[in-house]
């Protein structure tokens, strides 16, 4: 135990290295999805986020996204806080049983044109809770989905090729 506290005193963090603050391929990556998202919505995207029952590890990724790193909003696209707002519906997490109703309710709330989006292996699978007596199961149980972003948890930069490829499919549908 000692020898475990002496090595993480020592060595520093765990973590990922931040992407350069100006990274030109981040930079060129979220011109593309403000760009696409004025050509198939004639205005920026707005996103609605909903934890259907996650662990919070996708919140984590998602609200780095707003971080002064990747800065989503200077591309104009933003969370907004209602589903009337919104044009696609981000949610994570599996969805439990309790947040079933919540789920649909937000969904019928969200004007068309609009998009579901599962984050991470939990929304995609179910993930680890898979099977779990509060877990009704992964978001296609419950809502049809547009798009499934595999990870855990998917980076930021996932979720911006993600989103960017949910745009570009569905302006050529």
């Amino acid at each position: 135990m000692l020898k475990h506290i002496l090595t993480s005193l020592t060595g520093g963090p765990v973590t990922e290295a931040a992407p350069a603050p100006a990274d030109p391929a981040l930079a060129e990556l979220a011109g593309k999805l403000d760009k696409a998202a004025r050509a198939r919505l004639g205005r920026s995207l707005s996103i609605r986020e909903v934890d259907a029952g996650s662990c919070n590890g996708c919140e984590l990724e998602i609200h780095a996204l707003n971080n002064p790193i990747y800065d989503l909003e200077r591309f104009g696209i933003r969370f907004v806080a209602s589903p009337r707002h919104a044009d696609v519906l981000l949610v994570t997490g599996p969805v439990a049983r309790n947040m079933r109703e919540a789920l649909v309710r937000t969904w019928d709330a969200t004007p068309g044109p609009k998009w579901l989006v599962a984050c991470g292996d939990c929304a995609v699978s179910g993930g680890l809770f898979a099977g779990g007596y509060a877990c009704v199961g992964p978001v296609e149980e419950v809502l049809p989905v547009d798009l499934r972003i595999p990870g855990c948890p998917p980076r930021p930069t996932d979720l911006l090729a993600g989103l960017l490829a949910l745009l570009e499919t569905s302006a050529s549908c």
